[in-house]
Order: structure tokens, then sequence, then C-alpha cells
């Protein structure tokens, strides 16, 4: 074994770990994708696999027949990477970086399969025994890559057994409500929630026109559903007929850290898409009945253990300044005769993004925990809960201003972790400290992770809207494939919130 073959083995190991953590556990989230059970069950088998080999060749000599189960043990992890290609093509779009990792593999793997074979083939001349040797620090190089893999490809054979029970809901009845066919205009249409609103009233029967950037991404999103795609409002002709409008586009604003650049972009595309939609409703010859335009319950600011109500007041902050100046521009359709809805979400929750996505591997891996002490407040509500909530806005005559999108259980992040453990069946014993959350994040930890409100749905109450899933427990055992989904026809019962609405 040369220093020159250790390098490549290295580089082979750095290289894997980047493309596990940044791709399939970053940015992708294979555990959580419905639909990737086999490409899951080939990373286990070939995380298995690596663990013999980077075990063997770290801390022993093959010789015999040893060596030549070895060399089998390599064919076979090659047989599966091919595999594991076809299938990747199969399912799934690969980001650009995530093509350039694997060739790098390939290539990379193929220099130490050039320069490892004539070694182990030289081995499986001798007698057949496993003589033990050490390599200093690549040794435990090798013993800490073989555990690493152990345990990720663990995980990802249970992951693979989970990832039936992760097929989402059948979107139509979410747009029950809706009624006869409307044509929906929706901005930010390929987002977290616009995605789920779309695939619902196309999947009832509705015409919908998503307006998006990038072409090639809602294609991507949403080419199974029959809607029609525009990458600039200019693009709808003055006759168009549209019913309703829901208005969703803006800067991400979980992210990243709070910089100047980056609130000045959260404010600013919020305000420039709101101008546009009010700009379009102007020329349309026939204006829209309703416009449903985000804003979240950010706008109430930090309150503490207060109970909020749509009526209730706010406390200066950043998040409140970007809901304020969100929710001024779409009133200036209220002005055109537009019915107008500002529908201020909390936490929405599902697997396939948003907060809880990036909280689902560490809890996994049983690494999670309370953000601070834990008794900040965290009011939720689960994304076909407020797709439904959308709808129900958009049918209901006598819905305007203000609607709070949260369910009717707010909790503290202390209980919220606590049930996500149960609903992972991993502990959640380990906290985050405040004081790096700061250091990083600035105001975003401070608004996002270590405050929130306490926000109750009054308005959702007073007009009627009866949520699928209004416990914290039940949503998250659906989202985690923990228990079976709510069936959607499953008849819905009233509630009451603390306060009685």
């Amino acid at each position: 074994m040369t220093t020159t073959l250790w390098l490549f083995i290295a580089l082979q190991m750095m290289m894997g770990a980047f493309d596990t953590f940044y791709h399939h556990e970053g940015t992708e989230r294979l555990a959580w994708r419905p639909g990737q059970d086999m490409e899951l069950r080939l990373h286990g088998v070939r995380n298995l696999a690596y663990m013999l080999a980077f075990a063997c060749l770290g801390w022993t000599m093959p010789q015999g027949g040893w060596a030549i189960a070895l060399i089998l043990l390599l064919a076979g992890e090659l047989f599966i990477t091919l595999w594991d290609f076809v299938e990747e093509d199969r399912t799934r779009h690969l980001p650009a970086t995530e093509r350039v990792v694997h060739t790098l593999l390939t290539l990379n793997y193929g220099v130490i399969l050039a320069m490892l074979i004539p070694v182990l083939a030289g081995w499986a001349g001798e007698p057949s025994a496993i003589l033990p040797v050490h390599y200093g620090i690549m040794s435990w190089f090798c013993a800490i890559a073989a555990f690493g893999v152990f345990v990720s490809g663990l995980r990802d054979l249970a992951a693979a057994r989970r990832c039936p029970r992760l097929v989402p809901a059948d979107p139509a009845p979410l747009a029950a409500a809706l009624g006869p066919r409307k044509a929906v205009l929706v901005t930010g249409g390929t987002g977290f929630v616009g995605s789920r609103l779309v695939e619902a009233l196309a999947s009832a029967g509705h015409d919908v026109t998503v307006l998006t950037r990038d072409r090639a991404k809602a294609l991507r999103l949403l080419g199974a559903n029959p809607v029609h795609i525009v990458t600039s409002l200019d693009a709808i002709a003055s006759d168009t007929p549209i019913d309703a409008i829901v208005n969703l586009a803006g800067e991400p604003i979980s992210n990243g850290p709070w910089t100047r650049a980056k609130r000045q972009r959260i404010v600013r595309s919020r305000m420039a898409m709101t101008q546009h939609v009010v700009r379009l409703m102007q020329r349309l010859r026939h204006r829209p009945v309703v416009l449903v335009s985000g804003s979240a319950i950010g706008i109430y600011g930090l309150r503490g253990d207060e109970s909020l109500s749509e009526d209730s007041e706010g406390r200066p902050c950043f998040s409140r300044h970007v809901c304020l100046n969100w929710e001024r521009a779409a009133r200036r359709a209220e002005g055109l005769g537009v019915r107008t809805v500002y529908l201020r979400t909390g936490l929405v929750l599902d697997a396939s993004g948003g907060m809880l996505a990036r909280m689902l591997a560490p809890f996994e891996y049983g690494l999670g925990g309370r953000f601070g002490d834990g008794r900040h407040w965290m009011s939720w509500i689960h994304r076909d809960d407020l797709v439904r909530l959308i709808v129900h806005c958009i049918a209901r005559s006598d819905i305007g201003g203000p609607v709070n999108g949260t369910a009717p259980v707010p909790v503290t992040n202390r209980i919220f972790t606590a049930a996500l453990g149960r609903a992972l069946h991993r502990p959640a014993m380990l906290p985050v400290p405040a004081w790096p959350l700061r250091r990083l994040l600035g105001g975003f930890a401070d608004e996002l992770l270590l405050s929130g409100q306490r926000v109750l749905p009054a308005a959702a109450a007073r007009t009627g809207f009866l949520f699928r899933y209004p416990d914290l427990d039940a949503a998250l055992a659906a989202i985690t494939g923990a228990d079976k989904r709510i069936p959607t026809d499953a008849p819905l019962h009233p509630f009451v919130t603390e306060k009685g609405f």
C-alpha cells in the first residue's frame, strides 16, 4: 500500500462524505423523498460494502482467498454504483454539483482500482490468512470512515423501508371546497407551499397559471399537472379570465443569515412581486374576485406568552417590517374592488421543505433537542391544512383581511422537539445553546429559532374552517411515516381553541 494509493483512498472518502452530507442529506434529502426506496437500498448496501473494505484495508493484509473475496467485494461495489447511476437518472433530476461529484468519484475509484487490484492479486497468491497491520494515521482514518458509512448504510436501509409510507395524500380533495372550475394564478407556484397548492388545484380540475422565473424547474416540479407556466406577468393577456390570485412569491427567509443584502432582498422581492400583481389586476378586463396574498405571523413581533389573534397589535422587529410592507403593497388591490386576504402563515410542516425538513436528519441520528431554553412558542400548521385554508379563503366570499395560517394548538419549542423525537422514535435530549445560534445567524436566530408567537386561527374558526391536523403528534406521525396518514376523505370535526374561538 503506497502513499499515493492512500492519498487517492483518502480523497475518495472525503468526496463521498461531501456527497452524502451536502447532496443526499442536505439539498436532496433522499431519506425523506417518496419513491427513492430503491436508490436508498443501493446506497445502504454500497455503504456496508465500503465499511468492510475500509476496515479490511486499514487494519489487515488479506491473503489468499481473503484477498480474492476483497477483489469480488470491490467489483460488486462497482456494479452497485453503475446500477445506482441508472436508478438516479430514472427517478430524479440530479443537480449539476452532484453530477460533477459523481464523475469525480467514478474517475478516482478507477484510479484506486488500477493501483489496488495488482496489490491484492499479489496477496491472493499467498496462503489464505488475515494478517494484522497498522498504517498509522491512515488506519485510524479508515476506522472513522468505516464507522461513518456503517451508520449511514443502516440509516439508508431503514429509510428505504419507510419510503412507501411517505407517499403524499391525494391532492385533489385539498381543493374540494373551491367548487366549480376556476381560473387561478399562483405566484411562487414552485415553492414549498405553492407547489402543493398548484398540485391540488390542477388535480381538482381547475385552470392554473404559475408564475416562475425558472421554467425548467417548474416543468420538473409541475410537469405531471396540466398547468400553464409563464415567466412574466406581462405574458398574461388583458382578456385572460382569472378568478383568483394567490401571491406567495418572495426571497426565502430561512436559508441563511440575515445580512444587510439578504434583508433587502427579502423585503424588495415581496414588494416588487405584489406591485406587479396589482398592476396586472389594473389592466385585466375582468378583475379577479379575490387576492390571497402571503404574509406571516412575524407581523405580531416577539410577544412572549401572549395569545394572539388577527386583531392583536404588533411589536417592532424585522419580521414585522417585512410583513407590514408586504400587506401594505397588497392593500392596493382593495381599492380595485378585489377582496383581499392577508395569509399570515406560521411554521409550515412537511418533510419536503421548510424548517422541519432541516430538523429531520439530526433528530433521526439522535442529535436533536430544544433550541435555547425551549420556552418560546411555535405556531405551526400542516402543509396540507394550509393549502386547504388557502382554498377556503378563495371560496368564502365573506373572508377578507388578515387570516392566521396556524393550527389551533400552538406549542413551545420544548414540546415541539419532544414530539418530533417521539415521531422518529429517537431521544431529543441534545439542546442547541442560544449563543452559537446568535453568533452564527444573528437576527435570524433571534426571531425565528429562539423566539416566536403564540398565534390562534381565530378568523379560520369563525368562518367554519376545520383542520385535518389540529394535533401536533398526529401531524408529525403522518409526515414522518410513523403512522398511517389521515385519509383525505375522513370526516373533519370542529375544534375549540384555548380562547374558545
